[in-house]
């Protein structure tokens, strides 16, 4: 296995792949329609535009194992260092470590980016989502109870928070 940044050109389908199948047959996703090949032109424009990372796992043949990233967690400027990320792994590849080394890397980028706290939101039933973010430091925050409705039922949404030793010089505006 070996970590790559994700492009459009090389990426795009077998994220949307992934990202459809939690869709379909998962809560860890609280969408209720599988995306459109066309989703991903936005998807990977505005990742590029806020120089938000996406990290991939392959393996030897070149086929993508799963993938990282992260995004805006509140919309007002005081937010700025604060990323609310995500990572899913392909069915066939779940539970060998691929997650784990996905989830360094994005540590790794977010401090090279001077973030300050990474944000997970992972539905509260998902025990292999929250032992990965324990194992890495992650704390659990609270939980927002009945937050999604899926498959007939109440999901709830619990947060876990990873903060990081960076930025060195923290600003407002």
């Amino acid at each position: 296995m070996r970590i790559v940044t994700c492009t459009y050109e090389s990426h795009a389908g077998a994220i949307l792949a992934i990202l459809n199948d939690a869709i379909v047959s998962s809560t860890a996703l609280f969408d209720y329609a599988p995306r459109s090949a066309e989703s991903m032109v936005e998807w990977f424009r505005t990742k590029a535009a806020r120089e938000f990372p996406v990290i991939g796992a392959q393996n030897d043949d070149g086929a993508l194992l799963g993938f990282a990233t992260y995004g805006t967690f509140r919309g007002w400027p005081a937010y700025k260092y604060s990323v609310e990320h995500s990572v899913y792994v392909h069915r066939d590849h779940r539970r060998r470590g691929v997650a784990l080394a996905l989830m360094k890397r994005l540590i790794e980028v977010a401090i090279q980016q001077r973030y300050h706290t990474l944000v997970a939101g992972i539905e509260a039933a998902n025990a292999p989502s929250i032992t990965l973010h324990e194992k890495l430091g992650f704390a659990y925050v609270g939980t927002v109870r009945d937050a999604g409705f899926k498959f007939g039922r109440w999901l709830d949404l619990a947060f876990y928070q990873l903060l990081l030793p960076t930025p060195l010089d923290p600003r407002d505006g």
